[in-house]
């Protein structure tokens, strides 16, 4: 073999390579995670979360809030933002969940109060028994 035919060669590969390299971690992070199954039920003591309190969860792989609403109970939402994957914080002195990212803000039912985010938070389905939340 000639040494500029293994010169080519050699750069070819290196160039696919280096975009490899370069795109996978890109593609990574534009394509959401899916949750993988279903996990077991989580089961939360009510005592545990008082009014306009919040516990924080992750169900399926999902990073998630339980909000106790005053005089509208019991509300999952996640924590993922829906502009670009940020996770939100409660901000119990304002009742929102607020982006830190780029300043996106929710109400307590999920919906986008303001910024960029082009849509509600996710809710999950959970169930009262007795004195228990069971999520899942």
């Amino acid at each position: 073999m000639k040494r500029r035919r293994f010169l080519k060669l050699l750069t070819s590969i290196l160039g696919v390579s280096a975009l490899s390299a370069f795109t996978y971690p890109i593609l990574r992070f534009l394509t959401p995670l899916k949750a993988k199954g279903k996990g077991e039920s989580i089961i939360i003591a009510k005592r545990e979360i008082p009014i306009e309190g919040a516990k924080d969860l992750v169900i399926g792989g999902v990073p998630a809030v339980l909000i106790n609403r005053k005089d509208k109970g019991y509300i999952i939402l996640s924590k993922v933002c829906t502009h670009l994957g940020c996770l939100v914080k409660y901000d119990k002195e304002k009742l929102l969940l607020i982006c830190p990212c780029h300043a996106g803000s929710f109400d307590l039912e999920g919906n986008v109060v303001s910024g960029p985010p082009p849509k509600s938070l996710e809710k999950f389905q959970f169930r009262i028994e007795g004195d228990n939340v069971r999520i899942g």
